[in-house]
């Protein structure tokens, strides 16, 4: 009961502060598109590119969108990003947390682990382990929002209410990387995939998102 309190208040205040910071005129960064991501970053090459479906985006309602599969001799990876360049009109990220189990997927791990970077301090990213029939998948996914990383939802809501106030902005993207496991792994080899995946892509996502 706490939790869904301390939810319900925080969209109560997000609300608020969004209609109270809508008589001002929003500052709405320019940036380039998603497409411009790199196709090849480090020893990770882009193997396949796909696109949200019409059905999709209309739930989604992001801006931007980016779906890409990459591929090194470390693995496999897939990377997804949802921009939202503004949240005043009511559109924001939906939550990995919510989605996957809408769409079959079990999860057996649900943590959050902490992203040791070049040049960066250190992030902290969910992680999921799923699985829908035979397929098991790791996920791994955070907020990004200026030059700032963020795991959970809760903080999430309040920075938008921070950079409302301060900044006029309330833009931010949901950024998710999912390698898939084999039948019988427990995730160990995915994590350090994953995270090397994201090792290798931060700098990247820092600058193709608004700062």
């Amino acid at each position: 009961m706490i939790k869904i309190a301390a939810a319900i208040s925080a969209l109560l205040i997000v609300q608020t502060v969004l209609t109270y910071s809508s008589i001002r005129s929003e500052v709405v960064p320019t940036t380039a598109p998603l497409s411009f991501f790199p196709t090849t970053i480090g020893t990770w090459s882009m193997a396949s590119e796909g696109v949200v479906d019409a059905e999709t985006q209309a739930v989604l309602q992001a801006d931007d969108t980016l779906t890409r599969g990459y591929a090194s001799p470390a693995g496999n990876a897939f990377l997804f990003i949802a921009a939202f360049r503004s949240q005043r009109n009511g559109k924001a990220p939906h939550s990995p947390k919510n989605c996957l189990p809408g769409s079959g997927w079990v999860p057996s791990i649900q943590d959050e682990i902490p992203v040791t970077l070049t040049d960066h301090e250190p992030i902290v990213v969910n992680r999921y382990i799923v699985a829908r029939g035979d397929a098991k998948s790791l996920v791994l996914y955070w907020y990004q929002s200026r030059d700032r990383s963020i795991a959970s939802e809760y903080a999430a809501k309040f920075y938008v209410i921070a950079d409302a106030i301060k900044f006029n902005r309330t833009d931010t993207a949901l950024v998710r990387v999912i390698v898939p496991l084999g039948k019988d792994a427990d995730g160990t080899a995915a994590t350090k995939t994953a995270t090397d995946f994201v090792r290798a892509i931060y700098p990247s996502i820092r600058l193709a998102l608004p700062s």
